[in-house]
């Protein structure tokens, strides 16, 4: 199983969501850090440790025993330095909730480096709460990052984050049962799809996939674009074309049957396909977001540093190779296909070959990574969204 197939898509609960919209609306300058506030003073010489926050089943494990890591045991061994790693990332805003007091109080999260998605990165950004990466200790970040997830909107040069792996969200369809191909994403409103047909639940994940399919350029969309969206997307509801909203039950909706066509992340029907060949996941010719979830080193980390040595470990093609073989997402790390590629084991040489791995010329030409929703958007924008989908 995926690692997304077992998290909720959304989810915080108030406490969390309230935390959220206190630190990101408009009107609350004290949440702001500036630059010379970020770093504390760093012990990475003495103290060899670094602690490491993701989200489960997000890194490769031992096949004989699940508690050892691989890629993470070499970097030890090779560095000296100890990884304290824990899967406590279960959602976005739920881990936004968790460490948000101690980022605005100017308190150490207890976390040297953290994975969250990108658009969530972007909050972090814009406050000042993740420290600038001293990429003079990461040359393999400089050299084989690729160059489609090197400068969003909310972080030019990627001078704050690092992808940890990257995703499609684009549409899904049983071959067979449907008994055509979908190329476009006006082919999912088709009259023989009408209540056969899923979007994703939240507003961050949904969005670009539909603005693309109405050949907007999400890398610079405007409030218009959106609501144009919106408004297309609500006479499907009320036609009832839409079946539902979900978040990654979706998969059980395709696989049942339930659903002929859906919104998806490209390393779930990785997943998929290993059980039912028939299930095919689409790049519309108008285009799919690319997105990453990325690495990040929050205020006043103590082993900055090893941190950022962490980082660029799995930057290395062949660790990069070592971890995409596992986890089954889009790797940022072109230069791993050849090292895949070159592999003995014919499982692991056919990877390279897996466009939703590493994605061809002809589907990189049409993934871009949507602008983020600002700060002074969001409420609007999510207010809408979540009526259309009954949140």
């Amino acid at each position: 199983m995926s690692r997304r197939s077992l998290l909720r898509a959304l989810g915080g609960g108030a406490t969390a969501a309230g935390v959220a919209a206190l630190a990101t609306g408009c009107g609350v300058p004290a949440a702001y850090i500036a630059p010379d506030e970020r770093g504390a003073a760093d012990r990475s010489r003495t103290d060899r440790k670094v602690t490491f926050a993701n989200w489960p089943l997000y890194i490769d494990t031992d096949d004989k025993d699940k508690s050892k890591r691989p890629t993470l045991e070499a970097f030890e061994k090779r560095t000296g330095i100890d990884v304290r790693y824990t899967e406590e990332i279960n959602d976005n805003d739920e881990f936004f909730g968790k460490i948000s007091p101690s980022l605005m109080n100017h308190q150490e999260t207890g976390r040297d480096l953290i994975v969250i998605s990108d658009w969530m990165c972007a909050r972090f950004v814009r406050l000042g709460w993740v420290q600038e990466m001293d990429r003079a200790r990461q040359p393999h970040v400089t050299k084989y990052l690729d160059p489609l997830l090197r400068s969003p909107s909310f972080d030019r040069g990627r001078k704050f984050t690092v992808p940890w792996q990257s995703g499609i969200t684009g549409i899904a369809y049983n071959k067979k049962r449907l008994g055509r191909e979908i190329r476009h994403v006006s082919d999912l409103w088709a009259g023989d799809l009408k209540g056969r047909v899923t979007l994703l639940s939240g507003l961050d994940e949904a969005f670009a996939l539909l603005m693309q399919g109405d050949g907007v350029d999400v890398t610079r969309w405007t409030a218009d674009d959106f609501h144009r969206m919106c408004d297309r997307v609500e006479k499907l509801v009320d036609s009832h074309h839409i079946r539902r909203f979900t978040g990654n039950d979706y998969i059980k909706d395709l696989s049942s049957g339930d659903v002929l066509a859906c919104q998806a992340y490209s390393g779930d029907v990785i997943q998929l396909r290993a059980d039912d060949p028939d299930i095919e996941f689409v790049v519309p010719e108008e285009g799919a977001e690319l997105w990453a979830e990325s690495l990040m080193v929050p205020n006043l980390a103590r082993h900055k540093a090893n941190a950022e040595r962490l980082i660029d470990h799995y930057y290395e093609p062949e660790v990069a190779a070592e971890l995409a073989a596992w986890v089954n997402y889009v790797c940022p790390v072109p230069a791993a296909r050849d090292v895949l590629a070159s592999s003995k084991d014919k499982e692991l040489a056919a990877l390279a070959d897996d466009p939703l791995i590493f994605p061809d010329d002809g589907m990189r030409k049409r993934l871009a990574i949507a602008r983020d929703i600002t700060s002074g958007e969001r409420t609007e924008f999510a207010k809408r969204w979540n009526s259309l989908a009954g949140l």
